[in-house]
């Protein structure tokens, strides 16, 4: 069982920052991607960045230049930085862990609002 906890949302103005952080615990994994998603009202949810156990990252274009994915192995923790916010950015914000066997786990999900 691997249980996520996420933190760091709000309210934030245009061209502000926000860093969101998912604790990660429960079984150890050596092979697993972490990741950020979101969703909006009425979309779908999007993978907006990744980061595999070696360090391999990817992000949706959008965010691309923005928004930086990182690690803690000490902390099992990752945190996703989010600089430039536009209000585009609004969504609520899941951490998603998978494994290689397939499986997934999500976390509750944050609100992040980007707004004047």
């Amino acid at each position: 069982q691997v249980q996520l906890v996420e933190s760091g949302g709000g309210l934030v103005q245009p061209g502000g920052s926000l860093r969101l952080s998912c604790a990660r615990s429960g079984t150890i994994f050596t092979v697993y991607t972490m990741g950020w998603y979101r969703q909006a009202p009425g979309q779908q949810r999007e993978l907006v960045a990744s980061i595999t156990n070696f360090g391999r990252t990817n992000y949706v274009e959008s965010v691309k230049g923005r928004f930086t994915i990182s690690r803690d192995n000490a902390k099992n923790t990752v945190y996703l930085q989010m600089n430039s916010l536009e209000p585009e950015d609004t969504a609520v914000y899941y951490c998603n862990f998978a494994t290689a066997w397939g499986s997934e786990y999500w976390g509750q999900g944050t609100q992040v609002t980007v707004s004047s």
